[in-house]
């Protein structure tokens, strides 16, 4: 595989959330209505109503979104990064950029109208999370507001599936790719729901088959674009893409690459959230790939990555990750 070496190891486009985790009962997740343990989509009159309810409450806030949560994890270990999104011209905007900075991120994050998008996320005494996100201005990107040379700056492109679905989100990530391909970057795809999956099944056939040179995929995704499960649906997945990679769960990852298959091992750790740590293992194995390593290296740096991340109660890692005591 042929890494050009550009300014940013992996640049990420993707939908700009901002985190606000609160502790709840299971009470005050019935009186919201909402069902627990899932994701909930709500719009900005229930966001206001609910950011109300808790303005009383210690909320802890902090950047998130699924491809910025993989951009961070990148940065964390020391690649240098940049990521590219959409938040308001409102205080959680202002939050967002600034964290996005300190982690040492450079940002090229727009600021528009409206609200900017956040996810609220209750955690009960069970440690069981339940979101309820308002999309905001995460939505409100379009093509003509990227500047194309960032991708051409970049070693690695890496997109999240959710901007796929929404049209001015799936046109801005067409126009990057294009760029992309063109120019000898590599573009990274993380599929990020099965739900979604079937939804736009025939988009992310024509993504993958054309444009992807690293796939990641979950079980569950994996099924849901491929029709078959494990080692069927990783030979499925690399049929177009240079690398494919199954995320198994407790029961580690598949990668193949160059029709060679590597089974990694899962980390053992402390299970207290799951919730990003699928994002932190794409982290650690681009960052392994943007440094150098071969593909079993990268991905073990990944199962590691992710390791960290269930070990820890938010979504991201956010103490630098030295592997040189790893690996």
């Amino acid at each position: 595989m042929r890494l050009k070496r550009r300014i940013y190891d992996v640049t990420g486009i993707g939908s700009a959330l901002l985190d606000l985790i609160v502790e709840v009962d299971d009470n005050f997740i019935e009186s919201l209505g909402l069902k627990k343990g899932n994701m909930h989509l709500i719009d900005a009159k229930q966001s206001r109503e609910i950011l109300q309810l808790i303005n009383n409450m210690k909320v802890y806030a902090a950047p998130g979104g699924s491809c910025a949560n993989t951009i961070a994890g990148v940065s964390m270990m020391g690649g240098n990064t940049s990521f590219i999104g959409s938040v308001a011209s409102d205080e959680y905007g202002t939050i967002y950029i600034d964290k996005t900075f300190e982690a040492g991120i450079t940002s090229f994050i727009r600021r528009g109208e409206g609200i900017t998008g956040h996810a609220i996320t209750f955690i009960t005494p069970d440690l069981e999370r339940t979101f309820a996100t308002h999309l905001g201005a995460a939505t409100l990107l379009y093509a003509d507001d990227i500047d194309l040379s960032i991708i051409l700056d970049s070693s690695i492109l890496h997109l999240e599936g959710y901007l796929f679905e929404p049209d001015n989100l799936r046109e801005v990530c067409y126009r990057a790719m294009k760029k992309a391909k063109d120019k000898g970057v590599l573009i990274s795809i993380d599929l990020s729901d099965p739900a979604l999956v079937l939804r736009i099944k025939d988009i992310f056939s024509d993504v993958v088959e054309n444009f992807a040179d690293i796939v990641f995929a979950n079980e569950e995704e994996a099924l849901a674009f491929t029709g078959f499960k494990e080692r069927e649906a990783l030979d499925m997945l690399s049929k177009h893409s240079l690398i494919a990679v199954v995320k198994l769960g407790p029961k580690g990852s598949l990668i193949k690459s160059d029709g060679k298959v590597i089974k990694i091992d899962v980390v053992k750790a402390d299970v207290v959230n799951t919730n990003g740590a699928g994002d932190m293992y794409a982290a650690g194995f681009l960052y392994g790939i943007t440094s150098n390593r071969n593909i079993e290296l990268s991905g073990k740096m990944a199962s590691y990555a992710a390791s960290l991340a269930v070990s820890s109660p938010w979504a991201r890692v956010e103490a630098k990750i030295d592997f040189r005591s790893v690996f």
